[in-house]
């Protein structure tokens, strides 16, 4: 009889540190059990501690160990996952006295992050957040870092493999940074030639799983993988968009936010991110239904701010309305303009889309003018760059009320 194999779902522990508000601990924890259950791991128990800071040597107290070591025993856990990086000292420390695979919140991220990209681009950015994240971690602590493929021993021979692993790191690092460099002139060639042809980008921009990709789907009949997990898609996707008076735009969909993103990974996803700083506008998707958007926004903005995109336009897109069971008051003071949608069911996407084309055409320059029928070749031009409201052949010549980009004034 044939053998079936199932595959082994693993268990967790979840530990964090509250240094005197239990409750952002707690949704913290939650998003990490969100987090957990990505990847593909089943959470057996939770323990927070309260202290000022984490314990530099332990992340937790003595006692806090043994609470964790009776849970392992009980609940046949498999590996801890804590809520914040840890040191080497930490991962070495806790892997000795609990015997079982210690993890972090940033080792939990770039393994989803591994999973998701399909991209050149894409792993090219996770391997290299990866390699900084493994560098990091190089301290010739031993066992620690079997697991990362380190098997590095604490002296003699070991230390000569550890200095064998950085520097297999350093040139691994060196090769990615040079193929992730002609990706970015790619980027950077793709975005010059949609500069020059005046066509406004609007950035897609929000926590992950706010939402951002059933949007897109939704406003440009695309098929961008939709998911109700956290970063179901890592890939930028630019498409473009028309509206009923002719107005074109782009929209560019981008990695999911997160509070406590690893370091690594911004660094690593830097040029991907940044576009929304080249943008003209970001529609900032949140999920209305979640009741921490107020946390998630905020960290929505830090990262803008992080990434020099913190004075763009902003609309906010306040998804997910369907899902509220009452009229809840949705405000946000850095957007200029805020609107209730349902993705899902179409509901607002009409006033979200005349937001959007208001806001755009403020930034372009108002045109009213007759041209002669000899400079009829000025009228292609403002076809091509801008928005014609209105085209009349008059005796006298063309008469045109447009939206311009201040660019091409001097030439029309």
């Amino acid at each position: 009889m044939e053998e079936i194999r199932k595959e082994v779902t693993e268990k967790v522990i979840l530990v964090a540190v509250a240094d005197g508000d239990m409750r952002e601990a707690e949704e913290s924890l939650d998003e990490l059990e969100e987090l957990a259950k990505t990847a593909g791991a089943e959470v057996a128990a939770r323990v927070i501690q309260g202290r000022e800071a984490p314990h530099p040597g332990t992340y937790v107290g003595k006692g806090k160990i043994e609470e964790m070591e009776a849970l392992l025993f009980g609940t046949d856990a498999s590996g801890i996952i804590c809520d914040d990086e840890l040191s080497p000292a930490q991962i070495k420390n806790l892997e000795r006295m609990l015997d079982v695979k210690i993890m972090d919140r940033t080792l939990l991220i770039l393994d989803i992050f591994a999973k998701r990209a399909s991209t050149k681009e894409g792993k090219i950015q996770v391997e290299l957040a990866q390699l900084r994240y493994r560098a990091s971690k190089l301290t010739g602590q031993g066992t620690a870092l079997s697991r990362l493929g380190g098997g590095i021993g604490t002296r003699g021979p070991g230390e000569k493999k550890l200095e064998v692993d950085r520097r297999r790191i350093r040139e691994r690092i060196s090769h990615l940074k040079r193929e992730l460099n002609d990706v970015i002139r790619h980027r950077e060639t793709q975005r010059k030639q949609r500069q020059r042809h005046h066509i406004p980008v609007v950035c897609i921009a929000g926590y992950t799983n706010a939402g951002k990709s059933t949007l897109l789907n939704r406003l440009t009949d695309s098929h961008v993988l939709e998911e109700d997990q956290l970063f179901a898609t890592l890939d930028p996707t630019t498409k473009s968009l028309q509206f009923e008076s002719g107005f074109q735009v782009l929209l560019t969909d981008t990695v999911g936010f997160i509070r406590k993103l690893p370091h690594h990974l911004v660094d690593a996803f830097r040029s991907t991110l940044e576009e929304v700083k080249y943008s003209d506008l970001i529609l900032h998707v949140v999920d209305a239904s979640n009741p921490q958007r107020e946390k998630q926004m905020e960290t929505v903005y830090e990262t803008l701010t992080q990434l020099g995109a913190g004075k763009q336009t902003v609309v906010t897109a306040f998804n997910k309305v369907d899902l509220l069971s009452e009229e809840e008051l949705l405000k946000d003071a850095h957007a200029e303009k805020t609107v209730r949608i349902s993705a899902k069911t179409g509901e607002g996407l009409d006033e979200l889309l005349k937001s959007i084309e208001e806001l755009l055409k403020k930034q372009k320059l108002y045109l009213e003018k007759t041209y002669s029928y000899k400079d009829a070749g000025k009228i292609q031009i403002i076809r091509s760059c801008g928005q014609i409201q209105k085209e009349e052949y008059r005796d006298d010549g063309i008469y045109v009320e447009a939206y311009i980009p201040k660019e091409i004034l001097g030439s029309v």
